[in-house]
């Protein structure tokens, strides 16, 4: 068991998902989902489209996941580890993100920044879902931010579905209907990445407001 174990890529979904199956959806995804500094380093799009595509293909050429169990573990991940982000910010968020060395981090949490005064609460906390990196970062800056709990809560769950649903029920349609896809995977999660972007890319530049009444 040692052997096996020690050979996992944290950071390759293919590897934790032959290792884990659906616990491994549950597990990075929750990380992924609002744990700064953990998050940025575990794989998120790029284990859900996997894990749709194995969920119908998976039969033919590796481990075959269960769809239902890998929906629900995504929801659930998602949705509890946002909350458990925005908890966290609200908590003690700020000395943490002062303290951390790291560009990449500060750089996506000036970006979550800028989403959530530009789009306001609601449209920002659905939107960051499919931006990487910021996806990370946003839950814990609301809970920095102030954001109400209840708009938070509301939209994140929202957001969660939509973005972790969407994404394995994708992966899985791939799966039944293109035979061998499961070999072009790193395509597929490229292109993920690219259209995840597109909604900052493609928004028009506003200056900073601050959304009223929770946005």
């Amino acid at each position: 068991m040692t052997g096996p174990l020690l050979a996992v890529d944290p950071t390759s979904g293919d590897s934790l998902l032959a290792a884990f199956g659906a616990l491994a959806v549950l597990v990075v995804v929750f990380a992924e989902s609002g744990l700064l500094v953990v998050g940025f380093l575990l794989p998120g799009d790029t284990l859900l489209l996997p894990a749709g595509v194995l969920c119908a293909a998976g039969g033919r050429t590796g481990p075959h996941l269960s769809l239902w169990q890998v929906m629900l573990c995504a929801a659930v991940g998602a949705i509890a580890g946002a909350q458990l982000g925005f908890l966290l910010g609200r908590h003690g968020g700020r000395p943490l993100l002062a303290r951390t060395r790291s560009g990449r981090l500060k750089a996506a949490a000036a970006r979550g920044e800028a989403l959530l005064r530009r789009y306001g609460y609601r449209k920002a906390i659905v939107i960051g879902r499919f931006v990487p990196l910021v996806r990370t970062v946003l839950s814990p800056l609301a809970g920095m931010l102030d954001v109400p709990t209840r708009t938070f809560t509301l939209w994140q769950i929202v957001g969660g579905v939509l973005w972790s649903q969407s994404l394995v029920l994708a992966g899985y349609w791939l799966g039944a209907a293109v035979p061998g896809i499961e070999h072009y995977l790193w395509l597929l999660v490229g292109a993920v990445v690219v259209l995840s972007l597109l909604p900052l890319l493609l928004h028009p530049r506003k200056g900073p407001r601050t959304p009223p009444d929770g946005g």
